[in-house]
């Protein structure tokens, strides 16, 4: 069975990261997994208009690159997800590659409760989103 990191594994200033190329393909898949067809999203004509002069990723989108730094990575496998909170600072848009960053700030072993540091970051390692999360490890 493949397992994450224990509480007692984690050590405060460890880190993860997860990169991936966000496509119009993957835009448009994640409209349609989550019903938000907002046209900034998925109309080029209307997004033309808007503040960013074009099509932008949904902001989730982003930040399900952090879900996957925390259940695949850090604390990996097995952990439960408590918490988030996000803060959007920039858009993703079609073609850029974002890696999401989370970095283990403090442990709670008597809880199992871990905080973790969270950021996406552009090809230009412009911070796009950041925040924090709360993980329960596995046992």
């Amino acid at each position: 069975m493949i397992k994450g990191l224990t509480i007692n594994e984690l050590e405060v200033g460890q880190s993860a990261s997860f990169s991936k190329t966000i496509t119009e393909t993957d835009v448009y898949l994640f409209a349609g997994i989550t019903g938000d067809n907002n046209p900034a999203h998925i109309n080029e004509e209307y997004a033309k208009n808007t503040i960013f002069k074009g099509r932008i990723a949904h902001g989730m989108l982003g930040a399900g690159l952090i879900s996957a730094v925390l259940g695949t990575k850090l604390p990996g496998p097995g952990s439960i997800y408590i918490k988030q909170d996000l803060k959007f600072l920039a858009p993703v848009r079609f073609n850029d590659t974002i890696t999401a960053t989370c970095i283990v700030k403090e442990k709670n072993t008597e809880k199992n409760r871990v905080i973790l540091d969270c950021k996406v970051t552009n090809q230009e390692d412009k911070d796009v989103i950041v925040g924090e999360a709360v993980i329960m490890p596995p046992k």
